[in-house]
């Protein structure tokens, strides 16, 4: 089992920044791809970023791209969203979430995640 917590959520105006963390406990000594989701209200859940176990291997929706980075620290067991040139588009409920995993492979699809954290509310004002 692992856990997940994310933090660093808030409120920021249009154009402003955002770095979100998500700490991971239990058993974190397996490899895990980890992935960025995010919820709006009357919305399904959609991919946001995400990245294998090594770090090496990232991506990202396309209207993130370029403006949104996903990195890991493993000896941390923490997982960050640098969220750059924040659109009121952007407002959610972020969440991070995990799978067991090899190689380069990390997954754009909520199903495959086995663990997910309680998520964080971004709000981006106009």
């Amino acid at each position: 089992q692992v856990q997940l917590v994310e933090s660093g959520g808030g409120l920021v105006q249009a154009g402003g920044s955002l770095r979100l963390s998500c700490a991971a406990s239990g058993r974190t000594s397996s490899r895990y791809a980890m992935g960025w989701f995010r919820q709006a209200p009357g919305k399904e859940r959609e991919f946001v970023a995400a990245i294998n176990w090594s770090g090496g291997s990232t991506g990202y929706v396309d209207s993130v791209e370029g403006r949104f980075t996903i990195s890991r620290d493993n000896a941390k067991n923490t997982v960050y969203l640098q969220m750059n040139s924040l659109k009121p588009e952007d407002t959610a409920v972020y969440y991070c979430a995990a799978v067991r995993s090899l190689g380069n492979y990390y997954s754009k699809s909520v199903t495959e995640y086995d663990y997910w954290g309680q998520g964080t509310q971004v709000t981006v004002s106009s």
